[in-house]
């Protein structure tokens, strides 16, 4: 336990200083953006590409994987979609967001830093494709989904190349499909460049931690509308569960992948929920609310979820 404690402190630590920080420093929101721009446009890539390069190409194509991640994070967004029309009086465009809050897990900031610090450089595609996959599966489902209430001016062309152009320009997708390139070309950066690249990527995880805690705490808290707790124990507890289940039922999987995908899942939502909100102004003081307080009920969760992946107690496979 001493071991996991050591592993876990440490990375909510940096969390919780970004936190203090952002509550009692006083420095503008603004002050951010250039260390964002650090995180979202060069370290997190940096990371990805380094990584993803260096593996065997034909462990990139595990679409058996991608299908049941992706599949079990759908049935997420799908519950909590439910939930959000249940308690929000059936209004699909805040219950969309909703479903973003029980759906998208913190992969981006928190993912990386997380798996490759429990399970090592293994992790690192299976982490990759999640990320890719449930980001290109809700910059997908929400704009689609605002626009099927008939609020959005887009059309369908519209929607589509939105849709396209957010997948397609997201630095930490380019970065992966890059570094897909580079397996399959065996190609390796020269020695400057590949350095370079190193110290992007040993900045990524405690540079992302930190601006996830500072975020959290700028945003603004008000009173917890009743269905925030159950959208959180969807991401929480539902969503990783229903991952390891499909997984082992499966089974055939290298067992870093499996812990991978459960720990991916069990992280709270993610900031685009918040962002997302904001972009479509609908539910955001609710998915703000969310994010704050699922990042700090994750404390427990993520910490109980790694007792249990290093103590060997959650079996790969059921048959």
């Amino acid at each position: 336990m001493a071991d996991i404690l050591s592993l876990a402190l440490p990375f909510f630590g940096l969390i919780a200083l970004g936190f203090a920080s952002g509550k009692l420093a006083r420095i503008p929101e603004d002050g951010m953006a250039w260390l964002n721009f650090l995180v979202l446009y060069m370290a997190l890539p940096a990371l990805f590409f380094q990584t993803v390069s260096r593996t065997p190409v034909e462990e990139l194509a595990n679409w058996r994987f991608v299908a049941a991640t992706s599949f079990c994070t759908l049935l997420a967004f799908i519950l909590a979609l439910l939930v959000g029309l249940w308690l929000r009086k059936g209004d699909w465009r805040e219950a969309t967001i909703a479903g973003v809050v029980g759906g998208y897990a913190n992969v981006g900031y928190m993912g990386p830093g997380l798996t490759l610090a429990a399970l090592g450089t293994q992790a690192t595609v299976p982490t990759a494709l999640i990320f890719v996959f449930d980001s290109t599966l809700f910059f997908a489902l929400v704009p689609i989904m605002m626009a099927a209430t008939g609020n959005e001016k887009k059309g369908a062309l519209g929607t589509t190349l939105f849709i396209l152009h957010r997948v397609f320009t997201h630095p930490f997708i380019i970065a992966t499909l890059l570094g897909v390139v580079a397996a399959w070309a065996h190609w390796t950066p020269p020695a400057a460049i590949d350095r370079t690249l190193e110290f992007l990527k040993n900045a990524a995880a405690p540079c992302a931690l930190f601006a996830l805690g500072v975020t959290v705490a700028l945003r603004p808290f008000t009173e917890t509308p009743r269905e925030v707790p159950l959208l959180i124990a969807i991401k929480l507890l539902v969503h990783p569960l229903l991952i390891w289940l499909l997984l082992a039922m499966l089974g055939g999987f290298n067992p870093v992948w499996v812990y991978t995908a459960v720990l991916m899942a069990s992280l709270p939502p993610a900031l685009n929920a918040f962002v997302m909100a904001r972009q479509y102004n609908v539910y955001i003081e609710q998915s703000s609310n969310a994010v704050l307080i699922g990042t700090i009920a994750s404390v427990l969760t993520v910490t109980a979820m790694l007792y249990l992946i290093a103590s060997k107690q959650l079996p790969i496979s059921l048959f």
